[in-house]
């Protein structure tokens, strides 16, 4: 085996073209064999094989730089920079990250897991060898989907004009996003494609770039000689591959949406839809839709690329026709668009995950709220409930988006509440809203949820008690009745617990009122503390005599955390708020008995 030789991309360099096809091909079945074991990035990273061999053939690394957009397809890269253990022990996979890591290697400049950046980040580096007056390679590795993102547009538009050196653009065209793409640069890839690269309406060449068309994107003998030509060049080249998504394993090739990112399977038995037991708010939210829309010819639903965000299978978006609507990666452009259907009397409905929405804080803070256009977001994946790695953790939208002025921001606590607010949102036309989608299982309500949330601010008390508040928001509502028992169990008295609903504004009535016969308040939050719901909740009691704990998590990034310790450091645990409450409250008795208040 080749695979075994390969420590250093100089031991690449070692092989002939030949056999660098052979080391693909290892590289290949290795990485089926692990991710069918461990779960991960599969079909992406599978296309990307050779294509990443070739890279490291023909540039120098880490002299010369190499970046991967996104980087969800850097698998390859890493076995040939020293971590190739992780793809022939499974055991092993979870000793590095899925995307590339600077701590884990010379050869990974960047950690990121979000899309659309190489060519802006390629661009500075490129500019900065330029200025230092070396003569090192840059090469950006981006697929057709991530080339539509805004700031892919803006990078593309820079280099082709203003940098005058060598600047590698190599464009992994597969024709996928996670789902099919859409918008009309895709056509024009797709033209591209007919003519083998020499349409006279060539957007690159337009752009100012080099343009190099390699029919054969998973061909080494078509791939060395491409990127050989490229590096010889004094100027921003665009090098078009053609590759397959899913490329040498038919049941990753045959259902390349589904094998994206895939949980373990078997190698014999090919990707297989994965069924959950039970109801999920996925299904719950997307068949709600889809009766909406037999009833209401107004109602649009909008996503940005990731359409399993609300289980909007290939069936689904068919049944739901032109009404249903992918922007593509730009979710800038998707909240605008959702602005323009609602000003011209649509009800949109836009579903992303919480890591994305970071992408249209001023789309949001513009279009929408100075605007007050009743756009509805529905935000997925906004829980320490969610991915565990530190670019898609869903922990900071609270802070993000709870104080842009004119936005309702609320979380459900159970299904019938979910389907209320999304009911309400759609029918109203005064607010944009944001819905938090529960992350923590699908419950029932234990009450008759409002219809109307139209009257701004106002929490839910589902049990009235003394001395103790506990303030429960969205998923962690269910924490708050288990910390809410066990406290009475402990005080032996009934304790005030409330359903927020609102993360965006207090109930200045409703905690007025609880100093009557509270002493202490509680907020829990599935979200970073600092900015977020419970810090307004201790602003509003700052100046009296009210004891406030807030429960969330500590503002920073933590890569791959384990769920059960993440909560169990942030203390977010039924007996540990007891036990802080309790102590709390022992201190403000033996206060009161020194002071004789």
């Amino acid at each position: 085996m080749y695979l075994e030789t390969i420590d250093t991309p100089q031991d690449v360099k070692k092989l002939t073209i030949h056999q660098c096809s052979v080391l693909a091909e290892e590289i290949r079945q290795a990485l089926i064999q692990t991710v069918s074991s461990t779960g991960g990035h599969l079909s992406s990273n599978l296309g990307a094989v050779e294509l990443t061999v070739a890279l490291h053939y023909v540039l120098d690394s880490p002299a010369d730089k190499i970046i991967f957009d996104t980087s969800h397809q850097c698998y390859t890269h890493k076995i040939l920079t020293g971590r190739k253990e992780a793809f022939l022990d499974p055991a092993r996979y979870k000793t590095y990250s899925g995307y590339t890591n600077p701590q884990e290697s010379i050869h990974d400049l960047f950690k990121f897991g979000h899309t659309s950046t190489s060519v802006s980040l390629a661009c500075g580096m490129a500019k900065m060898r330029d200025l230092n007056g070396t003569k090192e390679h840059v090469a950006a590795v981006i697929g057709d989907a991530a080339l539509g993102g805004g700031e892919a547009l803006e990078g593309l538009n820079y280099a082709g004009a203003e940098i005058k050196g060598n600047l590698i653009i190599v464009l992994n065209d597969n024709q996928m996003s996670i789902a099919e793409n859409h918008g009309a640069l895709y056509h024009h890839l797709n033209v591209l494609r007919e003519h083998e690269g020499r349409c006279v309406w060539n957007l690159f060449t337009a752009l100012g770039y080099a343009y190099i068309y390699v029919p054969d994107g998973n061909d080494m003998a078509q791939l060395v000689p491409a990127f050989e030509q490229a590096k010889e060049m004094e100027r921003p080249v665009v090098v078009h591959l053609c590759t397959v998504k899913g490329k040498g394993y038919p049941s990753a090739e045959a259902c390349q949406e589904e094998s994206h990112f895939v949980k373990p399977f078997s190698p014999e038995q090919g990707i297989r839809p994965v069924q959950i037991a039970g109801e999920r708010y996925d299904k719950i939210v997307r068949d709600y839709l889809l009766e909406k829309m037999r009833k209401d010819p107004l109602v649009v639903a909008m996503v940005a690329a990731v359409p399993n965000v609300l289980a909007f299978d290939a069936q689904t978006r068919q049944a739901m026709g032109s009404r249903y609507i992918d922007t593509g990666i730009m979710e800038e452009h998707a909240i605008s668009m959702a602005a323009g259907i609602a000003r011209n009397g649509g009800k949109p409905v836009f579903a992303t995950r919480s890591t994305f929405i970071q992408r249209t804080y001023d789309q949001i803070s513009q279009e929408l709220c100075i605007n007050r256009m009743p756009v509805t977001i529905i935000l997925v994946n906004a829980s320490v409930y969610a991915p565990t790695d530190m670019t898609h953790m869903g922990l900071f939208d609270i802070p993000m988006l709870s104080n842009i002025p004119e936005l309702v921001f609320l979380a459900p606590a159970n299904k019938q509440e979910y389907l209320a607010m999304l009911e309400w949102s759609m029918e109203q036309n005064e607010h944009p809203v944001v819905i938090r989608a529960p992350r923590n299982g699908v419950y029932e309500a234990g009450y008759v949820p409002d219809a109307d949330y139209g009257r701004l601010n106002r929490y839910l008390v589902t049990r009235s008690g003394r001395e103790t508040a506990i303030i429960a928001a969205g998923d962690f509502f269910q924490l708050g009745e288990e910390t809410a028992d066990l406290l009475e169990q402990v005080a032996h008295h009934k304790v005030t617990l409330v359903n927020p609903r609102y993360l965006s504004g207090t109930d200045k009535e409703l905690l007025d009122s609880l100093k009557e016969n509270h002493h202490t308040v509680v907020t829990l939050e599935d979200g970073v503390l600092d900015g977020g719901f419970g810090q307004k909740i201790a602003a509003y009691y700052g100046c009296t005599d009210m004891k406030v704990l807030n429960y969330g998590f500590r503002k920073e990034f933590t890569d791959y955390y384990d769920t059960s310790a993440m909560l169990t450091r942030n203390r977010l645990r039924a007996e540990m708020i007891v036990e802080d409450i309790c102590k709390g409250a022992a201190v403000c008795t033996e206060t009161k008995k020194e002071t004789g208040i």
